[in-house]
């Protein structure tokens, strides 16, 4: 693995000075232009160089006109339009729909250099500029809008994304090797219009002689006026998400189909290690330099990733939707290598922040059944409780970790993407969770246990509650056999589907039992693609067709968020409402179990002594952080899901 100074073409210039005349594609991007693997830009642009095509990069152009649409001329072959690593939407927009300022993505963290629903506006403009070269979108926000899709923001259910962009292809997934199949067709002469077998796609046609054995989803119609029949459809569509066994989905829109091909099949090792070795300048171009740079990167820039996919199937996490269940993982060789290159990197300071992925302790597939018959179609790896083929070992991650921290120049190796706590739980052999505690974590480890209602956790497709408290018993007793004082910071949820006010007192009755304030509070946000989103917008659960409670008074939600949050003062009023209304007055005053006292606590100048100040219930060790409405996990590598 080499370290590269030159970025691909941003500009005439460039474009010149490499003596390219015509680009074959232009990548429009949402995002600045990041030249790290953390990065879908990035690793699509290099993949395709490396297959001897010319790419060029028009990251956030100004949506006002055309004109930044032709700022590199027409491409051979075609446009890839992606929003970026994250959604646009949520990019924009806080769960309760407030927007946002800033944009850890743009230069210097400011917002406003991305439109709304950027794949639609970009692919509009870029047929403006050059009516028919073929448009192809993929990303996060592409592949979460296959199908129609409820879309929270507009509170209505919208089109497959592919009609409203007018896009001739959408990649779906990781899209590496669909882009590369597609890319040389194009070259070998093949009309984008006939291009419709490639797998990891999808395609508009007004025909289906040509399709076999597919099954038929809801029309459009249909799903708009009856919610049971949107549920139906998820159900389907959910179900055919494999490479092995997958069948083509044909989606009706009167006399036209939306047509998804099965998914493409998982990166072998290889294919992976090769990806990643791709000659990526790992930083940010240097036109964003003026504005202080891109903070995105800042959190990416000493991580590594090991592996895709996630087997864990949380129903609020549209992941499983987008890189699948099935684990696709990098050699170590590749791994090490990476890490040694970080550490000749001029601003290395001997940490390595994550070797990980959407779950860092998920590095192999979950049974070796998956090779050759995919993932079961009717039972989840872990929910609710982990089936007998799945495969609970630690070994080879803690191998990976012990070769990298040993490495000249590492001081620490430490895990950020997340443990699933569960997984750890079900291992017999102790060895990991010591080495975890003794070398990767600094003061504390970040876990997702997310609620601890079971009905709620049962809709989340989350262990349950003694699941969670097990772990936490090992670990202190870990971390006391090992003389240290590490802390664990559970990151919790608030009106997700099946979560009413009694299951939030629990859930704040929990949090004083924990004796201090949790560091992040989040609402659920329901975002396309999700089985979560699914169950909000139909009450119902379509997995086993019972409806499920659904808060969405905005007044609830707060009063849920505020009962999780009940050491801030300034929630003193929605917590007592929502103590009063659940008739748990018994909650409110000076006893030890009570989560409020009788009257708010008023705010004193800062001249009164201490003595004299009034104390709360509950240490908020974190109040600053807690008090803000989070957003979901917003991880470069993966757009960041909980585990």
């Amino acid at each position: 693995m080499k370290s590269n100074t030159q970025f691909l073409p941003i500009s005439r210039e460039d474009m010149k000075k490499n003596h390219i005349s015509q680009l074959d594609f232009i990548i429009i991007t949402g995002d600045a232009y990041i030249d790290h693997p953390s990065f879908g830009t990035a690793i699509i642009g290099r993949l395709l160089e490396s297959e001897g095509f010319s790419v060029g990069i028009i990251a956030q152009p100004s949506w006002d006109s055309c004109d930044d649409f032709k700022k590199l001329g027409e491409p051979k072959y075609g446009f890839l339009i992606n929003s970026g690593n994250i959604d646009s939407m949520v990019n924009h927009y806080t769960v309760a729909k407030k927007k946002r300022h800033d944009d850890l993505y743009s230069p210097g963290g400011k917002g406003g250099y991305r439109p709304n629903r950027a794949v639609i506006v970009y692919s509009n403009r870029a047929r403006e500029a050059y009516k028919n070269t073929p448009i192809i979108i993929g990303g996060i926000e592409a592949s979460l809008r296959r199908f129609a899709h409820y879309d929270y923001w507009d509170d209505k259910i919208r089109k497959s994304i592919i009609l409203d962009s007018k896009a001739d292809l959408l990649i779906y997934g990781m899209g590496e090797k669909p882009i590369v199949e597609i890319a040389n067709l194009l070259r070998y002469g093949k009309p984008i219009n006939h291009i419709t077998s490639v797998r990891g796609t999808s395609y508009v046609t007004n025909k289906l002689d040509n399709i076999k054995d597919y099954i038929l989803l809801h029309s459009f119609d249909e799903i708009t006026s009856d919610k049971k029949a949107y549920a139906n459809s998820y159900f389907l569509s959910s179900r055919e998400q494999d490479s092995v066994w997958g069948k083509p989905l044909v989606e009706p829109y009167g006399d036209r189909f939306v047509v998804q091909n099965p998914p493409q099949k998982p990166l072998s090792t290889r294919e992976m290690d090769r990806v990643y070795n791709l000659p990526y300048t790992r930083t940010y171009h240097p036109i964003y330099e003026e504005a202080g740079g891109i903070p995105a990167l800042k959190e990416v820039k000493f991580s590594i990733t090991s592996h895709r996919g996630c087997y864990g199937s949380c129903s609020f996490c549209a992941l499983t939707y987008h890189q699948g269940r099935v684990i696709q993982n990098r050699s170590q060789d590749s791994i090490v290598s990476e890490a040694k290159l970080l550490t000749e990197d001029k601003d290395f300071k001997g940490y390595i922040h994550d070797i990980g992925g959407p779950t860092a302790n998920f590095r192999q597939r979950a049974c070796k059944k998956q090779i050759e018959y995919g993932v079961c179609k009717d039972r989840q790896c872990m929910f609710p409780t982990p089936c007998k083929n799945l495969i609970v070992d630690h070994t080879e991650y803690l191998s990976l970790l012990k070769k990298v921290r040993t490495l000249p120049k590492v001081k620490k190796v430490f895990i950020r993407s997340g443990i699933r706590y569960d997984y750890l739980i079900y291992d017999k052999n102790p060895k990991f969770f010591n080495e975890l505690c003794e070398h990767h974590i600094s003061g504390q480890l970040k876990v997702a246990p997310e609620h601890i209602s079971d009905k709620v956790l049962c809709e989340m497709g989350k262990p349950s509650k003694d699941v969670y408290e097990k772990f936490i018993t090992k670990y202190h007793a870990i971390n006391k056999k090992l003389g240290k004082k590490q802390f664990v910071v559970p990151y919790l949820m608030s009106s997700h589907p099946g979560s009413d006010l009694n299951a939030a007192i629990e859930l704040g009755q929990y949090i004083k039992s924990m004796g201090h304030m949790p560091e992040q509070v989040q609402d659920f946000y329901p975002t396309p693609g999700s089985l979560s989103t699914t169950i909000y917008y139909t009450g119902i659960n379509p997995f086993t067709n019972k409806k499920v409670y659904v808060t969405k008074s905005q007044k609830e939600k707060n009063m849920q968020r505020a009962l999780l949050q009940f050491g801030n003062p300034e929630n003193h009023n929605l917590v007592k409402s929502a103590l009063t209304s659940c008739h748990r007055e018994d909650l409110i005053g000076n006893g030890k179990n009570c989560l409020i006292p009788t009257n708010p606590i008023i705010k004193r100048k800062s001249s009164q002594t201490p003595n004299n100040k009034e104390k709360s219930n509950v240490k908020n060790t974190n109040l600053k952080k807690s008090s803000k409405n989070t957003t979901p996990n917003k991880r470069s590598k993966k757009t960041s899901y909980r585990k």
